[in-house]
């Protein structure tokens, strides 16, 4: 053992023991018949390509040396109204593990329990271990486990005051039990954590692979950042890339470790992950373009006929005349409807009953959709939008608009094309 590790030990606090193993001093301590100690998970950012993080992690063995499950432990801590003690004890070990793992400016995750935070021993013992081991606050994020806490005013009080001591605070598990919406606003946290059960959704429903990117893209717009753990497959971590996540973890990036992160694998991994995704992007690309082509081809020409003054009954034929056209329909310089939809087939029409009040759609204003202000924006050239739900069925659509003068009159013309069990742009 080194001087400089001697120094730690022995400022280390009362009943916490040292042992060095392949050159890395770890601590322990005995909590009853059972010997804890720490491992630490990775979180990276995928736009750095490296470790930006660690999670703390309890570990903890029998005197047989049998692994007992930290939920176990916590399970009977609780029964035994023993909670805030083991969840002292671990974040201290936690705490003297990270100070030994050489990570200069990565943030420790710290999970800790809703009534720890409203404690004030609690706070006064964390900080306290900070200011021993030189730690700022600003190198710690306080993840708030979604345990329902019995008095949420209180607790968020608590998360302000330690924001403003310099802690980050995560939510952790978003989407699952008590983490919703309504405690993100409560408590306003600097980083989300969504939940595993919601990427492994995500990766096997196409529904879920929708709704993943808009949910990160309202937590970015509520001021938060995005955390996606549990990623243990290619597959998940491709879809934690396409939907803007700013942090990842799981076992396909790094699985808990005693030690620091191998930085050159991470980048590595993180290239190559990066890599294959353009490569499926452009793929999709090019997919879609040679779809769209036909409707395109169809749309611009009935979009001359248009122009030439004949009517819009007659101009859409070929274009509603393709396999997964929906609908054509014209709207005013000012986003309103001229008319009613133009459908070609009856299989449409009646498909449509099942949205009867909304078959009717003369007079509609669309001033807010995407299609009709990039039209208006860039006259006479044809505008594809990113798939969205239709109002007119709530079933994704991509609209082809163009703005083009008719007689006097500047209009837009648009056509919808079903995007059912397609892949996203």
């Amino acid at each position: 053992m080194t001087i400089a590790q001697q120094d730690r030990t022995a400022s280390a606090p009362h009943g916490f023991d040292v042992e060095v193993t392949s050159g890395l001093q770890r601590f322990s301590v005995q909590h009853g018949e059972l010997t804890l100690t720490s491992v630490f998970q990775p979180i990276f950012s995928l736009s750095h390509m490296r470790a930006v993080g660690y999670e703390a992690l309890l570990r903890a063995h029998d005197a047989l040396d049998r692994a007992v499950s930290p939920l176990d432990i916590f399970g009977e801590a609780a029964r035994l109204g023993d909670v805030l003690h083991v969840d002292r004890l671990a974040q201290t070990l936690h705490l003297e593990n990270f100070k030994v793992l050489g990570a200069e400016r990565e943030w420790l995750f710290l999970n800790i329990h809703p009534d720890a935070l409203t404690d004030p021993y609690h706070a006064a013992a964390l900080l306290a271990n900070l200011r021993r081991l030189d730690l700022p606050p600003r190198r710690i994020v306080l993840e708030v486990l979604e345990q329902r806490a019995e008095d949420l005013e209180r607790l968020a009080d608590a998360v302000r005051q330690f924001r403003e001591r310099g802690f980050l605070i995560a939510l952790d598990d978003f989407g699952a039990g008590h983490s919703n919406v309504e405690r993100i606003w409560q408590l306003n946290p600097d980083i989300v954590k969504l939940d595993r059960i919601m990427l492994s959704h995500a990766a096997h429903r196409a529904d879920m692979a929708t709704i993943l990117p808009g949910l990160v893209a309202l937590l970015h717009e509520a001021g938060k950042l995005v955390l996606i753990e549990g990623v243990e497959t290619e597959h998940e971590a491709q879809m934690a890339l396409s939907c803007n996540a700013d942090f990842v973890q799981g076992f396909f990036f790094g699985r808990p470790n005693p030690g620091a992160v191998d930085a050159a694998h991470a980048v590595a991994c993180i290239d190559e992950l990066t890599e294959r995704y353009r490569d499926q992007t452009e793929a999709r690309e090019r997919r879609n373009a040679s779809r769209l082509a036909p409707y395109l081809r169809a749309f611009e020409r009935a979009a001359e006929r248009l122009a030439a003054g004949e009517p819009l009954d007659e101009v859409c034929w070929n274009f509603l005349a393709l396999d997964h056209a929906a609908r054509c329909f014209l709207l005013d310089a000012r986003g309103k409807q001229a008319g009613r939809n133009v459908v070609l087939r009856a299989d449409r029409a009646a498909h449509e009953t099942r949205f009867l009040p909304l078959a009717d759609a003369q007079g509609a204003n669309w001033l807010r959709r995407p299609y009709f202000r990039e039209a208006i924006n860039a006259p006479e050239r044809v505008h594809v939008t990113r798939p969205y739900l239709s109002i007119n069925e709530a079933l994704p659509c991509v609209t082809l608009s163009v703005a083009t003068r008719v007689g006097e009159q500047t209009c837009v013309l648009c056509g919808d094309i079903d995007w059912v069990d397609e892949e996203r742009f």
